[in-house]
């Protein structure tokens, strides 16, 4: 049994990180190290963060859908698609070693960051596409499904600069695009956690609660402000994930 201001700080805490989540993703380098701190396993804050985020993102993905910036509708076969990558990487996770991405995958942050800093295609209106959406967005959304499945930080950006540098979607209708995928990958991991029991459910519920509220915030914010917000936290957050994972492991 959690104290209960421990259980209201890590509510507090589920709403800002519902917010950027929202936004620009990463989240969970909020919260991952509040769960720690409040004393949950390693295991258990990975999967309990599973739990409660899907929520802030699911209300975000629908607060975009709801506001017309992404169509369901032409997003099936990419939906299926993430969630297969994901059950994929969720299932051999732990037959194969990924610990060369530890290496790989900050660079490719510390990349994503650089584009949305100096590429001038980020912007309020939809550009020209590099390939047709219906065609090869399936196959994105497999490899980075697959991605976040095996390993996982990252995969917001990852699918932000495909829907920018690729679709030449705007900053909006990029980060609504990613919110619906991201709930898909997510959902195929943390069916595995739930399984496994490896979710702690009273911290997850409260948390979930301050993710309804952070996740239409921030899509609201996103949704409004466009590309000013949505291009500076995309940079921010991917510098920030990019010295986590290589100098705090």
């Amino acid at each position: 049994m959690y104290d209960i201001w421990v259980l209201v700080a890590l509510g507090g805490v589920s709403v800002i990180a519902g917010f950027v989540d929202a936004v620009a993703g990463g989240g969970g380098l909020i919260t991952i190290p509040a769960l720690l701190w409040a004393g949950l396993p390693p295991l258990g804050a990975i999967a309990t963060n599973k739990a409660q985020s899907i929520v802030g993102t699911t209300i975000a993905a629908w607060t975009y859908w709801r506001k017309g910036y992404v169509s369901i509708l032409s997003l099936v076969p990419s939906i299926g698609a993430a969630f297969a990558g994901s059950l994929l990487g969720a299932v051999i996770v732990k037959q194969v070693d990924t610990s060369a991405l530890e290496v790989l995958i900050p660079v490719a942050v510390i990349a994503v960051a650089l584009y949305f800093t100096f590429s001038p295609s980020i912007k309020d209106i939809d550009g020209a596409a590099r390939l047709k959406f219906s065609t090869f967005l399936p196959a994105f959304a497999f490899a980075i499904g697959f991605y976040d499945g095996l390993f996982g930080p990252g995969t917001g950006s990852f699918f932000m600069l495909a829907f920018v540098a690729l679709f030449g979607l705007s900053a909006a209708r990029a980060s609504a695009h990613t919110k619906i995928l991201n709930v898909v990958s997510n959902l195929a991991a943390l069916v595995f956690f739930i399984i496994a029991g490896d979710v702690v459910w009273p911290v997850a519920i409260v948390m979930a609660c301050g993710q309804v509220l952070g996740g239409y915030l921030g899509a609201i914010t996103g949704i409004r402000y466009g590309a000013k917000i949505i291009r500076p936290l995309v940079i921010v957050v991917s510098i920030i994930l990019a010295v986590k994972l290589l100098f705090f492991p």
